[in-house]
């Protein structure tokens, strides 16, 4: 299997971008806000199996997994997100 060969400047660059997309994601406090944030649009049923394999699936202690919000539509289908945010 072959090995990628990063240049200083490459590995500096990547760092850079990577310390500015974290800098991005921090609030007034320092605090990182939101790591991973998915939207669906499912039936009800549907719905609660996915929030139940979010939920089973990434368990971690480092990580907390909440339904931020949700809506009923009009056809009987569910609108939610899902989040992964740092444990404090």
């Amino acid at each position: 299997m072959a090995r990628n060969v990063y240049l200083p400047d490459q590995i500096a660059r990547r760092l850079a971008w990577r310390r500015d997309v974290v800098a991005r994601q921090r609030d007034a406090a320092g605090t990182t806000l939101c790591c991973w944030r998915e939207t669906y649009i499912l039936p009800r049923e549907k719905a609660r199996m996915k929030v139940r394999e979010w939920m089973d699936r990434l368990r971690r202690s480092a990580y907390v997994t909440e339904v931020e919000s949700w809506r009923e539509l009009g056809d009987g289908r569910i609108e939610f997100i899902v989040r992964r945010v740092p444990a404090d």
